[in-house]
């Protein structure tokens, strides 16, 4: 299993990025993928669900509104479209498949102006 994320970086409030996570290793399309972020400090904490299929998403709470899941089961990735991002967002951001211990080396996405 692999996953690799990218495009994090530095941004200033109120900006957006959208981050990507490419996954191999495993079958991706029976697979529900999920998003996590770590501040600084930190426990990891959850923050997007998509089913395999997509049909069913969930968000948390603190980026209900401004952030995006989507997947493509073409090409293996999952995606996070971060809107209106805060200060509050800089974390380091992981993908991972629901049910498959494993965790990627993250994205860093600061939020500073």
């Amino acid at each position: 299993v692999q996953l690799v994320e990218s495009g994090g970086g530095l941004v200033q409030p109120g900006g957006s990025l959208n981050l990507s996570c490419a996954a191999s290793g495993f079958r991706f399309s029976s697979y529900a993928m999920s998003w996590h972020r770590q501040a600084p400090g930190e426990e990891r904490e959850f923050v997007a669900f998509i089913s395999n299929s997509g049909g069913s998403i969930k968000y948390a709470d603190s980026v209900k509104g401004r952030f995006t899941i989507s997947r493509d089961n073409t090409k293996n990735t999952v995606y996070l479209q971060m809107n209106s991002l805060k200060s509050e967002d800089t974390a380091v951001y992981y993908c991972k498949p629901n049910g498959i211990v494993r965790w990627g080396q993250g994205t860093q996405v600061t939020v500073s102006s």
